[in-house]
């Protein structure tokens, strides 16, 4: 293994120690700042908690241009069902397994903790002497996986250089010259409740159902991967049971889904009461779906699980902010008919997956809608529908789809801001340099592409004027999942890559 590839790992381990779930950063960027500090290095914050690190050029250097290298702090805290691991407070286990390092069961933030690492680690090695490079600004931005938030809220004037690396992607020896852009719909559902008679608890029961064990991964990188979506699954199942059973038979009591925007929904449970006589009716209903389903996705999520199991009669649930806290929760009433109908009738009728594949790009996704979350609240279901386009036309086109579908179910629907697309640029004088150091260096040409996910490299260069970019990374497989894994071989290629690139700039 390279030196600084054991190095960069050592580092990356220390951050999984800090909680850094999106929208708590707090605790990661003080750390970053000490770290800064302790080293001499000049460093300055903003009011959203982004951090940049100025690291002087070394000799040789002074008078080459700055370089920004630039990553997220932030990442998606996914885990398995039977993990009791706590993104707030618990340190993320990292297993080397062979030439990757996975979690424990949980995702282990790669995307995009090792450009944090990285770039600490190379600012370090250039004042010890073992690396040299051009002035640096190390740019560590927050929330960048449900908002883009701290890409949003730079400031002008917050960094001076006018070449961005981005490192925040996830195959090496392939270089991003462009992303999509895209828009979250939020969708509000008002919710008619009725009591539950309890004088009917004899013949009623309590039941969890429940889809698990699909594959996830990131809609902006998956999406065309045919993965199921584990809200659409649940309510299918439902629909059926319902057909089966007899709408009398079986009333929802609540049900939630999927986990962030930018995650396909690989989790989603639905309670409900059932009469005792259709029990078992019920249970072959679902067994019968579970052969169907594994079938249908039994190359794309071979681990599916779909399940029906009784439950006492408190409901455990909460939910808060983006998280499901599990308390005994006391359970009175049930979804009305008429809202149950439109639930369904809205679940099934919204889009997911490829809207439209690239006319230019051969393989690209254009556009793309992801069903990302539903969750139950006092009295309304919100969800979660993210567009992505790289096709500014098409993404209004597909979001107006999402929205006529969340009305005809009586649904309003919000926008969140819109994120601009990365415009490619061929001709770019730091790609071209990029794909001739990396050829002398490796002996075969990168790849040079344009991807459906969102980076922050759009919003980026379209605030600031004049920016030349280029993305790249190590390899990371099944982001935003539990199964995310870094391939440990690649960071090396990684660190070699830059060392010749600032080479040129001397």
């Amino acid at each position: 293994m390279h030196p600084k590839t054991q190095q960069i790992l050592e580092v990356f381990e220390e951050i999984n120690k800090i909680p850094r779930r999106s929208k708590h950063e707090e605790q990661i960027s003080t750390w970053l700042q000490e770290w800064s500090r302790s080293r001499g290095f000049e460093t300055k914050t903003d009011s959203l908690n982004n951090v940049l690190i100025k690291v002087p050029a070394t000799a040789g250097y002074e008078n080459s241009t700055t370089f920004i290298l630039q990553g997220h702090m932030d990442m998606v805290c996914e885990k398995c069902k039977d993990s009791g691991h706590d993104f707030s407070r618990d340190p993320i286990r990292c297993i080397c397994d062979g030439d990757w390092m996975r979690g424990d069961g949980t995702s282990i933030g790669a995307d995009d903790g090792i450009a944090l690492a990285l770039g600490l680690v190379l600012a370090e090695a250039g004042e010890k002497g073992e690396i040299g490079h051009p002035p640096l600004e190390l740019l560590f931005t927050v929330d960048e996986e449900t908002g883009l938030t701290g890409a949003r809220g730079l400031e002008t004037g917050f960094f001076e250089g006018k070449i961005l690396l981005n490192l925040d992607s996830e195959d090496e020896g392939i270089f991003i010259i462009g992303c999509a852009g895209g828009q979250n719909s939020l969708i509000t559902l008002p919710v008619e409740w009725e009591e539950f008679d309890f004088k009917k608890e004899d013949l009623f029961r309590f039941f969890r159902l429940s889809v698990e064990g699909l594959e996830g991964g990131h809609s902006g990188v998956e999406i065309n991967k045919q993965r199921a979506n584990g809200i659409q699954l649940l309510f299918l199942a439902l629909t059926e049971l319902r057909k089966k059973l007899g709408t009398e038979n079986i009333r929802l009591v609540l049900m939630n889904g999927g986990s962030v925007h930018n995650a396909i929904p690989s989790t989603a449970e639905a309670f409900v009461v059932l009469h005792r006589e259709k029990r078992e009716k019920a249970e072959k209903t679902v067994s019968n779906l579970r052969h169907a389903f594994k079938a249908e996705y039994a190359k794309t999520d071979p681990g599916l699980i779909l399940n029906l199991e009784e439950i006492n009669r408190e409901i455990i649930f909460e939910v808060a902010e983006d998280k499901i806290r599990r308390e005994e929760v006391p359970c009175i009433r049930f979804f009305s008919p008429e809202t149950e109908e439109k639930l369904e009738k809205l679940i099934l009728g919204l889009p997911h997956g490829v809207y439209r594949m690239s006319d230019n790009i051969q393989g690209l996704v254009e556009t793309s809608n992801n069903l990302a979350t539903v969750r139950t609240v006092e009295n309304e279901v919100m969800i979660v529908s993210s567009q992505r386009s790289s096709n500014n036309l098409r993404l209004d086109e597909i979001s107006k789809k999402v929205e006529a579908v969340a009305k005809l179910a009586g649904a309003w629907v919000e926008y969140e801001p819109k994120y601009p697309a990365w415009e490619p640029d061929l001709k770019s004088e730091l790609l071209l340099k990029c794909k001739q150091v990396y050829t002398e260096t490796f002996g075969k040409e990168p790849e040079v592409e344009v991807i459906h996910a969102g980076l922050e490299c759009g919003i980026i260069g379209s605030a600031h004027e004049g920016m030349e970019m280029i993305s790249f990374g190590p390899t990371i497989k099944d982001a935003h999942s539990p199964s995310e894994k870094i391939f440990i071989p690649s960071i090396e290629k990684v660190w070699i890559f830059l060392e010749n690139l600032f080479k040129t700039y001397c």
